[in-house]
């Protein structure tokens, strides 16, 4: 399993950002990607400057959100999605959609919980547990 230092990730949609602006020939996953940075310009000019960006630190204590772990976890679920692992993801995928979700809204949903289920993960030291994800889902299908 790929498993990137946190600088190998941010600096694959460094790389990822600059190929497409050279127009160059993208991999799979870097066009899965560069679909999640068009939908993000908030993001572009970060990753313009990779050389200020790349080691920065954000702290959630100081009310700073990570551009990198959102757009990591905008990845995550877009494979997840793209070959329905977690056995069941895309259904409930679907369901938030059949609820009025728009795409991106329900990809926010989906990282919600897969970030809940990654933070319980860590917490108990513990495998990821699908579980948690699920139910965590089926709260958001309910609540809408």
């Amino acid at each position: 399993m790929f498993n990137p230092s946190r600088d190998q990730a941010r600096q694959f949609f460094f790389d990822t950002w600059l190929k497409y602006g050279q127009h160059q020939p993208l991999s799979q996953l870097e066009a899965m990607a560069l679909e999640i940075l068009l939908r993000h310009p908030e993001y572009h000019a970060l990753l313009n400057a990779p050389e200020r960006y790349l080691e920065r630190d954000y702290q959630p204590e100081q009310g700073e959100s990570n551009p990198f772990l959102h757009l990591s976890l905008h990845l995550a679920v877009a494979e997840q999605l793209s070959i329905d692992q977690p056995a069941g993801i895309k259904g409930r995928y679907q369901k938030l959609l059949e609820q009025g979700s728009d795409p991106h809204h329900a990809q926010h949903q989906l990282m919600e919980c897969l970030g809940e289920m990654i933070w319980q993960s860590q917490r108990n030291r513990s495998a990821p547990d699908a579980m948690v994800y699920f139910t965590c889902l089926a709260h958001r299908e309910i609540s809408g």
